[in-house]
């Protein structure tokens, strides 16, 4: 019994496809690829993102090693500490606002100081 199909081809390469009648593409590779170039521009702008974040963090955990210490606004730009960059804010009773990037967090005093700290549990 011939069967009248119509030859499918990989979105990707173009090869004939065998198997499944919903199949897409001719390989694991190809199905990759196809998902990495629709995908590359946002994966690229949030790995720039991420990077950054990472790096504040590391910044903010490097200048406060015990959980909670003073700097000058100044020494965080010259690690090349991005201000643009945090992962939420916590805002206090009080009006303060505290910037945290993960568990490390700052909050801007008088005078180009700021308070580092380290998120605690009851932060949420």
């Amino acid at each position: 019994m011939a069967e009248d199909k119509e030859k499918r081809q990989c979105l990707e390469c173009g090869t004939e496809i065998y198997g499944r009648s919903d199949k897409k593409f001719c390989s694991d590779y190809c199905r990759n690829e196809t998902h990495n170039k629709n995908n590359r521009d946002i994966s690229n702008y949030m790995r720039k993102v991420n990077n950054i974040l990472r790096k504040n963090r590391r910044i903010l955990a490097k200048l406060n090693p015990n959980s909670k210490s003073k700097v000058k606004e100044s020494t965080l730009m010259e690690e090349g500490f991005n201000f643009a960059y945090h992962t939420n804010v916590y805002s206090t009773k009080k009006g303060g606002k505290y910037y945290f990037c993960y568990d490390q967090g700052y909050i801007k005093l008088e005078d180009g100081w700021l308070a580092l700290v380290e998120r605690q549990e009851y932060v949420k």
